[in-house]
């Protein structure tokens, strides 16, 4: 099994509930004066959450997606799919 390539995809619903999410993680970052990519940046590669602030429950939202869900969508809102 490990000598074959894996893949999986995730709906255009799942797709649109992840970028609302990061949208609203990301706004609700830089009103309490952080600088959002960093976060979520350090978030993404240490899945610690509190690289994420609890205004308005962006901590908790954020938890609930998966953080291979995640990178895909960033993945491909980056290059243009």
């Amino acid at each position: 099994m490990l000598d074959k390539t894996m893949t999986f995809s995730i709906g255009d619903d799942r797709e649109g509930d992840i970028k609302k999410v990061l949208t609203l993680v990301y706004d609700s970052l830089k009103e309490k004066g952080y600088n959002p990519i960093n976060q979520i940046v350090g978030y993404i590669l240490s899945e610690d959450p509190t690289y994420i602030t609890t205004h308005n429950g962006a901590r908790s939202l954020i938890r609930k997606i998966d953080r291979d869900e995640l990178l895909q969508v960033l993945l491909k809102s980056y290059l243009g799919e």
